[in-house]
């Protein structure tokens, strides 16, 4: 999908974590074009729970803890709220129903993303699964 568009685009946690450790040039780049536009890129509560966690694992990751906060000056955090869990019912079950599994907190971020009609940005391959009921782009082409 091209940044000049009037989307949304809800970062996965594996995607945040390419641009906050500068592992994918190519994600960061799509990041900047896209922060053009104000409030036209997020990340759901539970990317930001799931980022926090490995933060905690590392207590001693100065540069890292910087850069996380760094990217959440930048981005606004979308609460998850009783839209995304309608959204999570509806996906669960249509998942289900396909035979498609996913992790129970990329399931979350899915829903998340439906409900607030936003584009997914992720480089996760489990969310081929969500691409019939959520538009899925990767910005982290060049890994």
């Amino acid at each position: 999908m091209d940044v000049s568009g009037s989307s949304l685009f809800l970062l996965d946690t594996n995607t945040a974590g390419y641009i906050i450790r500068g592992e994918s040039p190519s994600a960061r780049d799509r990041l900047r074009q896209s922060l053009a536009t104000p409030g036209r890129v997020a990340i759901s509560s539970i990317t930001e729970a799931e980022i926090r966690y490995g933060l905690e694992l590392k207590p001693g990751a100065g540069r890292l803890r910087a850069a996380v906060e760094q990217l959440l000056t930048r981005i606004a955090v979308r609460a998850w709220d009783s839209a995304a869990a309608h959204a999570y019912g509806r996906l669960r079950a249509q998942l289900k129903a396909a035979g498609k599994p996913l992790a129970e907190l990329d399931l979350m971020i899915a829903a998340h993303a439906l409900a607030l009609q936003a584009t997914l940005v992720s480089h996760d391959r489990a969310f081929r699964h969500v691409a019939a009921f959520v538009t899925v782009v990767d910005w982290a082409t060049d890994l």
